[in-house]
């Protein structure tokens, strides 16, 4: 049985929070959920660096990534994921409240996997969360010796 791989949730907004982690917790998925308040806490731990130097583990199955985040922001975290030969790999998710059109192209210019907006309406946005929760914890097969020394 594959090892299950955490997700990683790089979110600033509490609220946002704490809907998408209430979400995931619906869809029982066993899958550690890590969580990333800001771009440069969310680098730290994909690069193994600062509070998470010497962690054990792999990369995360997904990273569930917002757009608009303090330190770094989503995009240039998603630039660097998708330069970087061990990361690159790594499925990213932007769910973002934006729906700004230059948002959007930019990010599949950087290689973003998908692009969600989230719902306003409380029900939708929890769908929404549950069904990436579903696809990327479970039914997308990733490439292999996917892990976060894999080349």
């Amino acid at each position: 049985m594959p090892e299950l791989r955490p997700i990683l949730l790089v979110e600033d907004n509490p609220r946002d929070l704490e809907l998408t982690l209430a979400a995931l917790e619906k869809c029982q998925l066993a899958n550690e959920i890590v969580i990333a308040r800001d771009g440069a806490e969310a680098m730290d731990y994909l690069l193994g660096a600062g509070a998470h130097a010497g962690a054990e583990g792999g990369n995360p199955t997904v990273v569930l990534l917002d757009l608009k985040l303090p330190k770094i922001d989503g995009l240039e975290v998603l630039e660097r994921i998708k330069k970087d030969e061990s990361l690159r790999h790594i499925p990213v998710v932007m769910l973002t409240s934006s729906r700004e059109e230059q948002d959007l192209v930019r990010s599949y210019e950087l290689g973003v996997n998908a692009f969600v907006v989230k719902p306003v309406e409380f029900s939708e946005f929890f769908q929404a969360i549950r069904n990436l929760g579903v696809f990327w914890a479970i039914l997308n097969e990733p490439p292999p010796g996917f892990g976060r020394n894999a080349t």
